[in-house]
């Protein structure tokens, strides 16, 4: 029995045995590798979403930056898995705990601000200034973009977590709300169908959004692969 609509997210296995987080893993065992499975409508569906995914960060980083494309597809497709299989009953969410969302968000903003500082340094310090501010700004834009990238990693994981978070309490409340409601037992079934479709859409918008902002946050480091890519997309 549940004490509060936080407690569904408590482990439920003892600390000794813990196998909350074998489920961060569990659905990439259901994903065959492509030397075994045989072509069907499935694979096809996976590579087509790969290959719109390359494409698109291929276009923020850069044509040179297929390492980093391919990282970006990875954690799209392990943040997507996770977040669909949170909607399964009797599935720990990892999605929904900072150290799921922080373990991914902050060595990738670090790794990132480690590659600019040592390879794109005068690149990083005028990153700072915004074009055609006034000198009298400066300093204050200088601290504000400053802090704006100290909280990158915390506004990736915290948007991640709180968004899965959100929809599984409405979710138990519904439910609660059906046991003590019973003659509304109909329509409160028919609003969790609903919810559970955009709680779907959810689970795959917020995989999209770690991932886009982790390229854009990695396209602003990568500043000559960038300006090759623009180069060559305006010349073409």
């Amino acid at each position: 029995m549940m004490t509060n609509l936080f407690s569904t997210f408590d482990p439920a296995t003892s600390i000794n045995l813990s196998m909350n987080w074998v489920s961060a893993i569990l659905g990439l065992n259901l994903i065959p590798s492509a030397f075994w499975a045989l072509p069907n409508r499935f694979t096809l569906m996976v590579f087509n979403i790969f290959n719109k995914l390359h494409e698109e960060f291929k276009l923020l980083m850069g044509v040179k930056s297929k390492g980093m494309t391919l990282l970006s597809v990875t954690m799209f497709m392990f943040i997507l898995i996770n977040n669909m299989l949170g909607l399964l009953p009797y599935i720990f969410t990892s999605s929904s705990h900072l150290t799921f969302t922080m373990t991914m968000a902050i060595p990738m903003w670090l790794s990132i601000m480690m590659y600019g500082w040592f390879n794109q340094t005068s690149h990083m310090f005028a990153h700072l200034v915004p074009l055609g501010t006034p000198v009298m700004l400066m300093p204050f834009m200088v601290m504000i973009e400053t802090i704006s990238n100290l909280i990158r990693p915390g506004s990736l994981a915290v948007r991640l977590t709180a968004n899965m978070i959100a929809g599984h309490l409405l979710m138990s409340l519904l439910g609660n709300s059906s046991v003590n409601y019973s003659e509304f037992s109909s329509f409160i079934i028919i609003i969790q169908m609903l919810l559970m479709l955009f709680e779907t859409a959810v689970a795959v918008i917020q995989a999209y959004v770690f991932s886009i902002l982790s390229t854009l946050y990695a396209s602003e480091v990568n500043y000559e692969n960038t300006q090759k890519s623009s180069m060559s997309f305006s010349s073409s």
